[in-house]
C-alpha cells in the first residue's frame, strides 16, 4: 500500500506516520507538508532512514504539485490530517484556514476520483458540533454547530468529502475526534503551553473561570483508530473518537502543577476567547460497536507520561517557543 498522509509533520500526524511505519511492514508512507508553523521535521528524524518513508514538502492547496505526487508515488489512500487547527489563530485570521482546510480538501479529493482511490480517510474533529449542555454526548447524528472559522473550514471539508462518496463513489470515511494530548504537540495548545510554562515559572494563561470541560484522548490511542478505519472503516461513514476523559481546563492545569511541584499561584485569568464553546464531550460507542477499538491509556497514565516526555525534551519546545510565537502571546494575552 502507498499511502499518502498529509500534515505528516504536525503533532498528529508526525505520531500516525510513526504508528503506521511501525505496523504495516508492506505500507510506504509518503508525507506532505507544507511545514508552516506547526509543522517540524524533528518530530520524525528518527523515520528519515527507513526506506519507506517519503517527505515532500508542499502545500494540498497546490493542484499540480498534488497530481504529481499522486502520479509518481501510485498513491493507494489518503489520510487527510493536514489543517490549520488553532482556534485563536481563526479568530486572528481566517483564510488560511479556508484555504487549507476546504481548498486543499477539495483538491485531494478531486485526485482521489481521478486516480480511483482505496480509501480516502478525513480527520476532523469534535468542535464541529459546537458546545453541550451539562449533559449528553456528541454522536455521529448530533446536528453540527461550528462555532469558530476553524470548526466552520472543518465542517465544510466534512461534507465537502462526503458528498464526494454519496456523488461519485469515492470511498471516504469521516473521524471527528476529541482534544488529543502528547508528545510533539505544538506548545500553542493547552497541555504543552502550561507544562512548558510551569518548567519555567511562568504564568499559566487560562481563559475565563477555567470551567470549559473538553474530552481528552491519547494521541496513540487515536492513531489506532485511524487505522481501523482505514482499513475496516465503511465508506460514506462517521466516526467519532473520543478518550471517555471529560476534564474541566482548570483541572487539566492544576494537576500539570502538581505533577512539576509547582505552586497554583502560577495560574492567571485572562479574557476569555470569543465564542468559546463550554463543554464537548465524545460517544465513540459506534467505532467501538463496529471496528472494535477502545482507548487504551487512561488520562492519569497518559498525561503523567506526557508531561515526563515534555520534562526530557526541553530543548525541543524551547526553540518552538522562541521569536514569533513569544510575539503572538504576548498580543493573545495581553488583555486580562
Amino acid at each position: 500500500m502507498n499511502l499518502l498522509i498529509t500534515g505528516g509533520a504536525g503533532f498528529i500526524g508526525s505520531n500516525l506516520v510513526r504508528w503506521m511505519l511501525a505496523r504495516h511492514s508492506d505500507a510506504v508512507i509518503v508525507n506532505v507538508d507544507n511545514l508552516t508553523y506547526a509543522g517540524n521535521l524533528e518530530n520524525l528524524e528518527d523515520c528519515e532512514q527507513n526506506s519507506r518513508y517519503r517527505f515532500i514538502k508542499g502545500d494540498i492547496a497546490d493542484g499540480g504539485l498534488m497530481e504529481s505526487v499522486f502520479r509518481e508515488h501510485r498513491i493507494d489512500a489518503v489520510i487527510n490530517c493536514a489543517a490549520e487547527s488553532h482556534v485563536d489563530r481563526s479568530i486572528l485570521g481566517s483564510s488560511e484556514f479556508v484555504r487549507t482546510n476546504i481548498v486543499g480538501t477539495n483538491i485531494l479529493l478531486e485526485l482521489a476520483k481521478k486516480h480511483s482511490l482505496k480509501k480516502f480517510v478525513q480527520i476532523s474533529t469534535d468542535e464541529v458540533y459546537g458546545s453541550l449542555g451539562v449533559s449528553g454526548r456528541f454522536t455521529e447524528d448530533t446536528p453540527i454547530h461550528p462555532n469558530s472559522p476553524y470548526s466552520a473550514s472543518k465542517a465544510a471539508a466534512d461534507f465537502l468529502a462526503l458528498s464526494y462518496h454519496h456523488t461519485f463513489g469515492i470511498p471516504v470515511v469521516a473521524t471527528r475526534c476529541s482534544n488529543n494530548y502528547g508528545p510533539y504537540q505544538f506548545p500553542e495548545k493547552l497541555i504543552p503551553l502550561m507544562i512548558a510554562n510551569a518548567m519555567q515559572d511562568k504564568p499559566l494563561p487560562v481563559y475565563g473561570d477555567g470551567l470549559n470541560v473538553r474530552d481528552w484522548i491519547h494521541v496513540e490511542d487515536h492513531c489506532e483508530a485511524i487505522d481501523m478505519v482505514l482499513q475496516k472503516g465503511v465508506p460514506g461513514g462517521l466516526y467519532n473518537i473520543g478518550g471517555n476523559s471529560e476534564k474541566k481546563n482548570i483541572d487539566v492545569v492544576k494537576l500539570i502543577l502538581r505533577h512539576l511541584n509547582k505552586p497554583e499561584s502560577l495560574i492567571t485569568f485572562v479574557k476569555d476567547r470569543p465564542g468559546h464553546d463550554r463543554r464537548y464531550a465524545i460517544d465513540s460507542s459506534k467505532i467501538q460497536g463496529e471496528l472494535g477499538w477502545k482507548p487504551k491509556h487512561s488520562f492519569e497514565q497518559g498525561i503523567a507520561a506526557t508531561i515526563d516526555w515534555y520534562v526530557s525534551n526541553t530543548d525541543w519546545w524551547k526553540r518552538i517557543t522562541s521569536g514569533e510565537y513569544q510575539d503572538y502571546y504576548k498580543k493573545m494575552y495581553e488583555e486580562r
